[in-house]
């Protein structure tokens, strides 16, 4: 996939392009190896929500400090370093796969406190490198180029997270247990090559405020702005419920669909055709409807993700609910995305970057322990199929309150008043 011409002809765009496909395969890697990994280690659905709440805990201890970091250090460097660190703690992950015990297995005292630890400081990295290179990119493109490079640099990680790199985890797992692992140490490592080529960045000189005064103006900033506000907040609740659905998945596909790592990896590929075609028609989407009507389209996609697979019999309603899920998604970020990168002033905008994310990316833990708490509640009083298909309908139930609010609350004249 090539973004349009006039944004190909961009160096810095090709490098940061490039950059983010290739880690984005070994994300999409990742996505399988990783929960694959633990349910090797342990039947438990809470451990695996464990490892799932670690990866996903910085978003919520580190979004804030992340953005201070962001507006004062060179974020070509940021992320250079970030993607090495990662690419030494994914090889960490490598060598507890070799020197662990035999898999599958029940002894997870050292195992699965390990790979949690692992996936926290992976996280911790993540958040730093990835509210980088959002605030970045309006520095590498015009800004009436943002819908489309944002538009473009998400399909590729469709492609590349989740309809190549699932299958791809499923071939690889199947061949030896580490080597997922170690591509995509070796996409982390490609990736900061390619981001060390950027220009580097003027810094501008600012006073330095204790840290808490800095974080303290992005907080301000964004409860001063009820838009952005309504849109972190509702992020958060979608994200809330996106990762309940996604934390138990792999148990479901197991226990429920009967698939292997294969046909796991290529269940998760359809919200990568939702991911492609949501980020090559998303921007004309909203041009035709507008904003408001943009955002109440994507909450009704993303609402049909939980539905689906809740009374899924067989792989492929799950993989039309990613679909729908990922679809609405795209949408969603092709609106909101793009607003805070206008309307943010650029010396403010990581650290706006990063409230919004704690906002909204904070929930993604809780969302990850109350996966795997609600499974464990239910199994003694419904069974273990009912017990892993019932948190599908509590989200989907949740989101229908999200469809109603993103009716009463987003328009198209409130949006354009409110952005200006």
């Amino acid at each position: 996939m090539r973004p349009a011409p006039s944004l190909w002809k961009n160096p810095d765009y090709r490098l940061i392009f490039s950059a983010s496909a290739i880690s984005n395969l070994g994300d999409g890697v990742a996505v399988v190896a990783f929960p694959w990994l633990a349910t090797l280690l342990s039947r438990d659905p809470v451990d695996i929500a464990f490892v799932a709440f670690a990866s996903s805990l910085p978003w919520f201890v580190f979004s804030l400090p992340a953005g201070v970091i962001t507006d004062r250090l060179s974020h070509r460097l940021t992320m250079v370093w970030c993607d090495l660190f990662r690419c030494v703690l994914t090889l960490g992950v490598v060598a507890l796969v070799m020197l662990g015990p035999d898999l599958p297995g029940t002894d997870t005292r050292g195992t699965i406190p390990a790979l949690a630890l692992i996936a926290f400081l992976l996280g911790m990295a993540e958040v730093l490198r990835d509210n980088t290179a959002q605030t970045i990119l309006p520095r590498l493109v015009h800004s009436r180029d943002l819908p489309s490079a944002n538009g473009q640099l998400w399909s590729a990680e469709s492609v590349l997270n989740q309809f190549i790199g699932p299958p791809l985890a499923g071939f690889l797992i199947a061949v030896a247990l580490p080597l997922p692992f170690v591509l995509d140490a070796l996409s982390f490592a490609l990736a900061a090559l390619l981001v060390m080529r950027l220009r580097p960045e003027p810094i501008a000189k600012q006073p330095r405020q204790p840290a808490f005064g800095a974080m303290k103006e992005g907080m301000v900033w964004i409860w001063q702005h009820p838009l952005m506000m309504r849109l972190a907040v509702m992020t958060g609740l979608m994200n809330l419920g996106a990762t309940v659905s996604l934390t138990i998945l792999v148990l479901f596909a197991q226990d429920i669909l009967g698939l292997g790592p294969l046909g796991y990896g290529l269940v998760l590929t359809g919200g990568a055709v939702g991911g492609i075609l949501g980020g090559l028609v998303a921007p004309r989407i909203v041009a035709r409807i507008g904003d408001g009507w943009g955002l109440r389209v994507a909450t009704i996609s993303m609402a049909l993700e939980s539905a689906l697979i809740g009374v899924a019999w067989h792989g492929s309603l799950v993989a039309l609910g990613m679909f729908c899920g990922v679809f609405g998604g795209m949408i969603w970020n092709v609106i909101a995305v793009p607003l805070r990168q206008r309307i943010v002033p650029p010396e403010l905008l990581g650290r706006v970057n990063s409230v919004y994310r704690f906002i909204s990316w904070g929930m993604i833990p809780v969302g990850a322990m109350l996966a795997g708490l609600l499974v464990k509640g239910f199994e003694p009083l419904a069974g273990h199929e009912t017990a892993l298909r019932a948190p599908y309908f509590i989200v989907a139930s949740g989101f229908l309150g999200l469809v109603f609010y993103a009716f009463r609350h987003f328009s198209n004249a409130s949006i354009a008043r409110q952005s200006q």
